[in-house]
């Protein structure tokens, strides 16, 4: 009796293998396709950030140049100093918008 109980266990565990093995490789898919369609959509997304990158430019060289221009009206003493920083701020969003879009080919 007790053989035959450890021989259905045996029988059971097996035919659990072996379905669980046929699940497995009918659930596996292409792991090309999916690598390519993720490329393509976050490739997708670049252009878009480039562009936004831009918009950001653009609304932090508004501000910066209403900034220094109520500095200089003022007369401070940093308003050379405040004009750095805000050019140096554009120039660098302009750089970076620039990189993205040569180095991921947007």
């Amino acid at each position: 009796m007790k053989r035959v109980i450890e021989r259905r266990k045996l029988i059971y565990g097996m035919v659990s293998l072996l379905l669980l093995f046929i699940t497995v490789s009918v659930l596996a898919q292409d792991g090309n396709a999916g690598i390519n369609e993720a490329n393509t959509k976050v490739r997708s997304y670049f252009a878009a950030g480039v562009n936004l990158m831009y918009a950001v430019g653009a609304v932090v060289g508004l501000i910066g140049a209403v900034k220094v221009y109520q500095k200089w009206n003022s007369g401070d003493h940093d308003t050379g100093k405040v004009a750095a920083a805000w050019f140096g701020s554009c120039v660098f969003l302009v750089i970076v918008a620039t990189v993205i879009r040569s180095f991921f080919g947007v």
